[in-house]
């Protein structure tokens, strides 16, 4: 019986992978530690766990120390999700993204660096937003880094702490830079549950600029699979790694908004263009190699079976995200001084 750690395990990635975890292994133990912020909640995890002795959620703050040193010294393993992750939120409010995504992560780091004779792998979820714009056609992990909004800088600063942390006390880490994830559970701030919500509701779909950025979009389910394989590589062979998830494609938002359109089946919904986010990245593509090198991993999802995975979760679960409605448009302050909806 393994004991796993997942801080921000409420969370949409974080719980899903937690959901995996508990269906898949049923003899391991897992710990989850949540501060339930406006993006994460109990309602993410699995209904039955709270009945079982194998399953503890635990409702507090990455930079509870004490808390964390608790936690970790009873685990085998710490994958650490918690952060705070929309672009938008952190123009306005960046302080609370540096105390939670370094300060949270120094914490967790220092707890595991106690307990270091137990925990056999530190597994950070970091963000390819590290990366900034793509200024090759495929981003390695040796891609410069150039974070471009408050929230690519908080998580940059906490993914070079866990290296950090590997190359002074030799801790067994593993950095993983994920690419933009999409699934059940994701908050309404994010774009694909945007545009599915506002086909729902009969809304036209909102994007910034002129729709031309790009992403590398993965179903998260397939993450999930990669997390899974790194936990159960040899440790030695994964510490000290840092890993890309992704597809290897990209999709533009004003494909995006088509393809969405076209599976819910409501091309009368109008698409209007509003002003150009700040801190925007241009492009992302991830360059996999080293992952599939390492551990056979390959997406196993396509793009449009994943939407429309995604569509039907939506469809179904309405109680679960029109409580959210209010918050899917955020307010701000353009450099010309004029209010924009984001």
């Amino acid at each position: 019986m393994k004991t796993i750690l997942i801080t921000g395990g409420a969370g949409f990635i974080g719980s899903n992978f937690v959901r995996y975890l508990y269906e898949k292994y049923p003899k391991y133990r897992l710990l989850v530690l949540d501060a339930l912020t406006y993006a994460g909640s109990v309602r993410n995890l699995p209904e039955s766990g709270f009945d079982s002795e194998r399953f503890q959620f635990w409702y507090g703050n990455v930079r509870n120390g004490e808390l964390v040193d608790s936690l970790v010294s009873q685990s085998d393993m710490v994958v650490h999700f918690a952060a705070e992750t929309h672009v938008t939120r952190s123009i306005y409010d960046n302080f609370q993204f540096f105390e939670t995504d370094v300060i949270g992560t120094q914490v967790v780091a220092n707890a595991v660096l106690k307990y270091r004779n137990r925990v056999e792998l530190f597994v950070h979820i970091s963000t390819s937003e590290v990366y900034g714009s793509a200024t090759t056609p495929l981003m390695s992990e040796e891609h410069p880094l150039n974070p471009m909004s408050p929230y690519a800088a908080a998580k940059c600063g906490a993914d070079r702490l866990v290296h950090s942390y590997w190359a002074t006390y030799g801790l067994p880490t593993v950095i993983v830079r994920p690419f933009n994830n999409f699934g059940p559970h994701q908050h309404l701030e994010k774009l694909v549950p945007r545009f599915i919500t506002s086909c729902l509701l009969g809304e036209p779909l909102r994007l910034h600029g002129d729709g031309q950025a790009s992403r590398d979009w993965m179903y998260v389910g397939d993450h999930c699979h990669a997390l899974d394989l790194i936990l159960h590589a040899p440790p030695k062979k994964m510490a000290g790694q840092v890993l890309n998830i992704g597809t290897g494609v990209s999709y533009s938002i004003s494909d995006i908004a088509k393809v969405v359109k076209d599976l819910m089946g409501t091309p009368e919904i109008p698409i209007r263009f509003i002003d150009p986010r700040a801190g925007q990245v241009f492009r992302h593509t991830a360059d996999t190699s080293r992952i599939q090198h390492l551990l056979d991993w390959k997406p196993k999802t396509s793009f449009e079976e994943g939407l429309q995975k995604t569509i039907e979760w939506y469809r179904g679960n309405s109680d679960w995200w029109k409580p959210q409605l209010w918050m899917r448009e955020i307010p701000l302050t353009t450099p010309a001084g004029t209010r924009a909806i984001h």
